[in-house]
């Protein structure tokens, strides 16, 4: 996976809560063999609605989900940060976040911000009223910040600081999933089988 550092660019407001993952990735598509390919059924239920903030072609091509709290409750699910990542999102900000649902956003590299209830808010009404607004999210620093389409050099309308913590932030600033965080130590496992006695089972 690739690492993550600054995110940038607009936002896709979804003012509502308790968003679980089945609305997200409904389970009908959870029979492919491929991990890829899911962008296109992310919150396929309600893309039959007209007025779905998706369908909006104002929104097209945002980079940041300004949501509601608990997003990602429900059956854990890796295929709903699949799908989300392959639609386009690199990065989802919320009030809360369900726990497994973070964990399998931060080994694909989707980074989860989480705001108190009102710079989320803030964020979300920003986005309604100026959907080019520019959302830059800084990993390192962590810090967010939102300005207006109109003065993309102006000062912020929301500046935030967030928290992360340590070893997720390592997970995506060095784009380490599962595997990659155990090859950090391929040398180390390789040294320790070698001095293994040999009536010990071996793992090759």
């Amino acid at each position: 996976m690739r690492p993550v550092r600054v995110v940038t660019g607009s936002m896709a407001p979804l003012d509502r809560g308790d968003i679980d993952t089945d609305q997200i990735m409904p389970k009908q598509f959870l029979k492919r063999i491929e991990r890829t390919g899911f962008g296109q059924f992310v919150f396929h239920d309600w893309r039959a609605q007209p007025d779905f903030v998706l369908n909006d072609e104002r929104y097209a091509g945002a980079s940041v989900l300004v949501t509601g709290p608990n997003f990602g409750c429900g059956s854990s699910r890796e295929h709903a940060p699949w799908g989300l990542q392959q639609y386009g999102f690199e990065a989802i900000v919320a009030p809360s976040f369900a726990d497994i649902f973070r964990g399998n956003c931060a080994t694909v590299g989707l980074l989860c911000v989480e705001l108190a209830p009102g710079p989320v808010e803030r964020l979300i009404e920003l986005a309604r009223r100026d959907p080019a607004a520019r959302l830059r999210i800084d990993l390192p620093r962590q810090t967010l910040e939102a300005r207006g389409s109109d003065a993309p050099g102006g000062p912020a309308l929301v500046r935030e600081a967030f928290s992360v913590d340590a070893f997720t932030k390592r997970l995506l600033l060095e784009g380490l999933d599962e595997i990659a965080l155990t090859l950090v130590d391929d040398r180390a496992i390789a040294g320790y089988e070698q001095r293994r006695p040999d009536w010990l089972p071996t793992t090759g």
